[in-house]
């Protein structure tokens, strides 16, 4: 039976420091606030069932946590290991699963699974699954990448974020592309409507009618776009945009026209047009780099809201939905904010760089 008398409590400078800040911490569990709390109320002088009515609390329970922390101090106050199931799974069978996931592959596929694995090393899919978790491991998952092999890569970065990043007086800001070869496709039957339940339905089939090419220039500042269609994207059809643009720019502004490295874009008479003109100044994004291009997010959302779900007939009909499609844009136009600086991205690619290096590839 329990001493009628409370044992004594008396606590160190550290001691009441520790067990005021599990009290109060917001994050503390609520269990190691009330014990500490009883043991600070202990150290003030008062009783068990003082504490116990000031707490609100059982007197058994103020009793068993001032006996506690008496024998075992602030250690008395933490919960102790609780008995439960043993550990199945040893250090040699995790360490089977990592290697054998990094390492090898099975021989009738690309990857593991987690039954396949787990059917190999003789343990459970869940087993399996939660080392892949604690672990990060995602065999299934693949990512791709590629890296410009262009030797003046870093000079046109810094030409073409500086750009974008801090944009001459007096001047406009084009990025420029062509969109080739867009389909005019029909659907085999018609489209069903979308109902309650049930979504828009389409056949897998469909019909085509011919291809049309989108050049496209989008205004740095403003979001705006001058667009223009053709049957084909030849150097002749560039000169043609260049053109256009000279026509609808103001004359009295420098044009800026950022754009990728087609063979289209280099040729004796488009050379021979920008002589003649002399405001156009065109920068080069390095090789496989679309992503410097501006541009490209727009033609990304032309594709997701207008031509992925769209049904045309005709490459009229298609030209003249693209058209309209731009004339609505154009009534509301969103510039892109380009962000990162040219540092920023030559750093960021340096680290991937040295991580799949580090990595064996």
């Amino acid at each position: 039976m329990p001493s009628p008398v409370a044992p004594v409590v008396t606590l160190t400078d550290e001691e009441r420091s520790q067990l005021l800040t599990w009290s109060r911490r917001p994050t503390s569990a609520n269990a190691l606030a009330v014990r500490s709390r009883i043991v600070l109320a202990a150290g003030d002088g008062l009783g068990n069932t003082a504490i116990a009515q000031k707490l609100g609390i059982a007197v058994s329970s103020a009793r068993k946590w001032r006996s506690r922390f008496v024998a075992d101090r602030l250690d008395g106050l933490l919960d102790e290991p609780r008995p439960g199931r043993p550990r199945t799974v040893g250090d040699e069978q995790v360490e089977a699963v990592i290697t054998r996931t990094l390492e090898t592959t099975p021989k009738d596929a690309t990857h593991w699974s987690t039954r396949s694995l787990a059917a190999e090393l003789g343990l459970s899919q869940s087993a399996v699954s939660r080392i892949w978790r604690a672990f990060g491991l995602q065999p299934h998952r693949q990512e791709s990448w590629k890296l410009s092999k262009d030797p003046l890569f870093v000079d046109k970065v810094k030409d073409v974020v500086g750009l974008y990043l801090d944009p001459p007086e007096r001047a406009v800001v084009l990025c420029v592309d062509e969109k080739s070869q867009i389909q005019a496709l029909d659907r085999t039957a018609p489209i069903l409507p979308m109902l309650p339940g049930t979504p828009q339905r389409a056949t897998h089939d469909y019909k085509r009618y011919g291809t049309s090419s989108l050049y496209a220039a989008l205004d740095l500042a403003t979001g705006q776009v001058i667009g223009s269609l053709h049957a084909r994207h030849r150097a002749i059809e560039f000169k043609k945009f260049l053109a256009k643009i000279d026509a609808e720019v103001p004359a009295e502004l420098d044009v800026h026209v950022v754009l990728d490295n087609a063979s289209t874009h280099k040729t004796p008479a488009v050379k021979r047009w920008l002589i003649e003109h002399p405001r156009f100044t065109l920068h080069f994004t390095p090789t496989s780099s679309s992503w410097l291009n501006l541009v490209e997010r727009w033609f990304g959302e032309l594709t997701t809201k207008k031509l992925q779900r769209g049904t045309h007939r005709s490459v009229r009909e298609l030209n003249t939905d693209i058209r309209a499609w731009i004339d609505t844009w154009n009534d509301n136009p969103r510039p892109y904010v380009w962000t990162k600086t040219a540092d920023q991205i030559l750093e960021s690619i340096a680290r991937y760089c040295t991580r799949i290096n580090d990595s064996g590839h």
